[in-house]
């Protein structure tokens, strides 16, 4: 028997234990180390639940509902006529319209599918490095926001040779992505400052600052709340000519995503960023400055971001303006997510949100179907991906490791 007068030694505290809340970098890590089959089984459950708002929607299928148990075939019917017209619809307005009155409008499709995807790429790319790195940047919009303000101001104040000058506008892009995301990063390495707080109060102000600068003497045209055009010299070239608008941005896209790629997985400097998110005090034990390393993640997590809103300003739009982010910063979060934040992950689903926006429209006009249930599905899809036990429970899908330590059961 032990001394009474003694006490037990303290047991160290089980930071796994059940009741403890999972940490931000574990749950991030859950989310991203999903399988290729939960990001299909999450794409695939997100379409049964959008085809069940397609069919909810259509005035055709409500009206067959009111007389349901005297024909239900009528209303199973007009829901198939419904959702199979609809995604079929989507599928035309996104790779090809077999429909279309000639070659060149039956391929159009799929160019505005690719030029679409190609900031959703590069932001994606973005926030995808800095989730493997630990850190939710959601500064997007504001990233976007800056890259495309200095790369308006270099593209129409500055007078320079073609192809040069175009370097030069794209390079300012990242720059003031770059900077803007670095802002957070320093004050998250200086002072904690939690990353997503900071970078969506300068979501805001990025906005209400162009607000301001577009109606500057330096930037203000004749139209109101819009900046000056860029010049011809300082626009992304169009590959395929008109009617298309597919340019050299999609090109640029993929040469970021092969970059990305040597980046993370080829250099110590990426050793360093996913050491960091896999364990910041494993990291710091080995020498890594976690401090530094942070900053340097913010950093490039916003010049790719930044050269995501360059190219949307160089490639398609030419004049600044507020919105010229729309809704890229915000989509590019779901696109890291559902590519699991690796390269070739993150441009195919690049791809695939470029093919709803670009097919959502033509969805709408041929069918009825209101644009917003594309935004739904898009949602939906973050939503399971955020949510693995979910998708799990419902397909019958086994855990992680669960085969591996069943296997080991069983020899045992």
């Amino acid at each position: 028997m032990s001394d009474p007068g003694t006490m037990p030694p303290a047991q160290p505290k089980d930071r796994t234990s059940r009741g403890a809340a999972p940490s931000q970098s574990s749950v991030l890590q859950d989310m991203l180390s999903s399988t290729w089959l939960m990001t299909f089984a999450a794409l695939v459950l997100a379409l049964l639940f959008g085809g069940v708002l397609i069919a909810f929607a259509d005035p055709d299928v409500q009206a067959a509902a009111t007389y349901f148990f005297a024909r239900p075939l009528d209303t199973l019917g007009a829901i198939w006529t419904s959702v199979s017209s609809a995604y079929v619809a989507l599928f035309q307005g996104a790779v090809f319209d077999w429909d279309a009155s000639s070659p060149a409008r039956a391929i159009r499709p799929l160019t505005e599918t690719l030029t679409i995807s190609a900031p959703l790429i590069l932001a994606g790319l973005g926030v995808g490095v800095g989730f493997r790195a630990g850190l939710f940047n959601i500064g997007g919009q504001g990233q976007i926001t800056l890259g495309a303000v200095l790369a308006a101001w270099i593209g129409f104040s500055w007078n320079l040779p073609i192809g040069l000058h175009l370097v030069l506008a794209l390079v300012g892009g990242a720059v003031g992505g770059a900077v803007w995301a670095a802002i957070a990063g320093v004050l998250k390495a200086r002072t904690g400052a939690h990353e997503v707080i900071v970078t969506i109060m300068l979501n805001y102000i990025a906005v209400y600052a162009t607000l301001y600068l577009i109606t500057t003497s330096v930037f203000a045209s004749p139209t109101p709340q819009v900046a000056k055009p860029v010049a011809d010299t300082a626009m992304l070239p169009n590959l395929l000519g008109e009617p298309f608008r597919l340019h050299l941005g999609f090109v640029l896209a993929l040469a970021a995503a092969a970059g990305v790629w040597w980046l993370m997985e080829r250099s110590t400097l990426g050793f360093r960023f996913r050491a960091v998110g896999s364990n910041p005090h494993a990291a710091r034990t080995a020498g890594i400055s976690v401090a530094t390393t942070t900053v340097l993640v913010m950093v490039v997590s916003g010049a790719l971001t930044g050269l995501a809103g360059a190219t949307q300003l160089l490639g398609t739009e030419r004049n600044l303006t507020a919105a010229i982010a729309g809704s890229i910063g915000f989509d590019a979060i779901t696109v890291a997510l559902l590519g699991r934040s690796k390269p070739l992950g993150t441009v195919l689903a690049g791809i695939l949100f470029g093919a709803f926006a670009a097919g959502g429209r033509l969805m709408q006009t041929r069918t009825g179907t209101p644009i917003d249930i594309v935004l739904v599905l898009q949602s939906l899809i973050v939503l399971f991906i955020a949510a693995p036990p979910l998708v799990r429970a419902v397909f019958r899908l086994p855990a992680p490791g669960q085969r591996r330590r069943s296997a080991v059961e069983a020899a045992a």
